[in-house]
């Protein structure tokens, strides 16, 4: 019933197109019922008495059923339309909000998942919801009206014989019950192992190149071909399933057939029912039977659409980790950048800590430089500044405010990072600098990219700052996409920066020109700075030694080589 209610919240919207849908397929049942009736009534006026006016009313009848037969082709067409207008503008919605919900979610979320599951679920799954709107809902309505409205005129013909043809009707309805225990479950199984189809070939087509590198394309290509088997294993259980249901209401209803031939022609022979009421009673009975048999059909679509359905509610179930506070605090002016951690701790495990009792004052405008080994929690302290994760234990404040008492949004406006896995997006390199301020001019973009010694290597492109940079920027090099994503953050012009390895993929020369730019930068900005390399970090205000997620000494670089400690011991790895 969850599931049920998650999907009607979201055909609010068009109720004009499902009551159109609706509507016309009450009146194509209407025209369903009329045309036995016209041949019944042909009958009855061929096989009685011959009258004046017989051919005549006889015209009549075939004028009418053409105006029948139009109509129903009318009736088709709208019903068809406007019931896809209501599908796949619910399944539009649908995919509109889990996405906004999966932006929502915090960064933990993303660690143990797979970007081709996530694809699986907001694309596969959420398709299967336009086949319920469009399809299902308005069959089993219409089916219904239709069983109940033959039901009536086969009363009214012969309730006795209407009582024997639906003796295979409960068959079918205890069926349809116990099926529905089995195959719900058999295609929920089957929209997983899709999913997992879809999360191995992103990975395989993100990683084309290292597959080619080192020549493992045959075995990626085998781990593939499983993923495709463990699909069509699952598809085939639930359409085994569904397989051996149809022949049920197939026999079923031929059975009902077999009732109607054997009860209806002894009622003909002792002449309880005239002959044209009995072909009239065969006409019906097939429509009678038609929406049972289309029912099992659209209960094959109930069950891939609910397990679908389940599955979306499964991730819309998903809470963010990183939440905003009801009356959080928007910063409205450019904060000063004046950072305190006070007593943090963080685990991504449970006790497991990778940050532990950090306790670190950064003033405004100044640069702090985390240094250490691989692994000591040096970008997860930075990632907690913008809340890409919450602190477990203690508090960080910006300009003397806990982050959590503020809007998530305004926070992470006063922050620039250039990471170390540059990311771009497919696009031109206008689009990717522009992404951090989407409203900025030309000029200011230009002058962006001067400051990250990016502009001159941008005029040299077939089409300047209009080339097409192709997916995860592939056309550029490491120097190069790192230098886009340097001009992306002074762009963002945020008082706060974090550079995290950002001069790890240049060469010496190109690190040497982007760290006269990062120092024009980092003027008047707080900026915090994860680096490998003494040069990047020689002239920070402060430098912090992180060891096993504790600090174990901080200072400027003359201080912390003349104590020798831990950093003078890092100093000719960092040089």
């Amino acid at each position: 019933m969850k599931v049920f209610h998650f999907l009607i919240g979201y055909t609010k919207r068009y109720w004009p197109a499902l009551v159109t849908t609706m509507a016309s397929m009450a009146l194509l049942v209407g025209v369903q019922l009329l045309a036995p009736w016209l041949i019944r009534t042909m009958i009855a006026l061929v096989t009685g008495k011959l009258a004046d006016d017989t051919l005549h009313q006889i015209d009549l009848l075939a004028l009418l059923a053409l105006a029948v037969f139009t109509g129903k082709g009318f009736l088709f067409f709208l019903r068809s339309y406007m019931a896809h207008v209501a599908g796949w503008g619910v399944v539009a919605d649908v995919r509109s909000y889990v996405y906004r919900h999966l932006q929502q979610l915090s960064l933990r979320f993303y660690d143990n998942k797979q970007t081709g599951q996530l694809m699986s679920r907001v694309v596969n799954d959420s398709d299967k919801l336009e086949t319920l709107i469009a399809h299902a809902i308005p069959d089993v309505v219409v089916n219904i009206l239709m069983f109940f409205g033959i039901g009536a005129v086969l009363l009214a013909l012969n309730w006795q014989l209407m009582l024997f043809c639906l003796i295979p009707v409960p068959l079918i309805v205890l069926g349809m019950r116990g099926f529905g225990k089995y195959v719900r479950p058999a295609f929920r199984k089957r929209q997983e192992e899709l999913g997992e189809l879809n999360a191995a070939l992103n990975d395989n087509l993100s990683g084309i190149r290292e597959i080619k590198a080192f020549a493992q394309e045959e075995r990626e290509a085998e781990r593939i071909d499983q993923s495709i088997q463990n699909y069509k294993g699952a598809l085939l259980k639930a359409l085994k399933l569904m397989a051996t249901f149809h022949p049920l209401i197939e026999f079923a209803s031929s059975t009902g057939i077999i009732v109607l031939i054997y009860f209806g022609s002894r009622f003909v022979l002792n002449h309880f029912l005239p002959i044209a009421d009995l072909v009239a009673f065969f006409l019906y009975l097939e429509l009678f039977y038609q929406p049972v048999r289309l029912l099992s059909n659209v209960w094959e679509q109930v069950q891939e659409a609910y397990a679908g359905a389940e599955r979306l509610a499964e991730l819309l179930n998903e809470i963010p980790e990183v939440q905003e506070k009801p009356h959080s605090i928007r910063l409205t002016s450019r904060a000063r950048g004046h950072i305190v951690f006070n007593n943090v701790s963080f685990s991504y495990i449970d006790d497991v800590p990778v940050l532990d009792h950090i306790n670190l004052d950064i003033p405004a405008g100044k640069s702090a430089a985390l240094v250490g080994p691989t692994g000591v929690g040096k970008t997860t302290l930075a990632s907690l500044i913008p809340r890409f994760y919450d602190v477990t234990e203690g508090s960080i404040t910006l300009d003397d405010t806990d982050l959590r008492d503020i809007s998530i949004k305004s926070l992470r406006s006063q922050v620039s990072l250039v990471l170390q896995d540059v990311f771009l997006f497919y696009g031109s390199v206008k689009d990717n600098i522009l992404f951090s301020r989407p409203e900025a001019t030309d000029e200011e973009m230009i002058a962006a990219a001067t400051v990250a010694n990016a502009h001159q290597f941008i005029s040299g492109l077939p089409e300047g700052y209009d080339t097409i940079i192709g997916e995860r920027g592939v056309k550029l090099s490491g120097g190069q996409k790192q230098r886009l994503s340097i001009a992306r953050a002074v762009l963002a012009d945020a008082p706060v920066l974090i550079l995290d390895e950002a001069t790890s993929s240049v060469d010496t020369e190109t690190e040497m020109l982007i760290q006269q730019a990062l120092e024009k930068l980092m003027k008047g900005r707080t900026t915090i700075i994860i680096a490998h390399r003494l040069s990047t970090i020689r002239k920070a205000d402060m430098i912090v030694v992180l060891k096993e997620g504790k600090i174990t000494e901080s200072g400027t670089h003359e201080e912390l080589l003349s104590n020798g400690g831990t950093y003078w011991q890092l100093h000719d790895v960092l040089n």
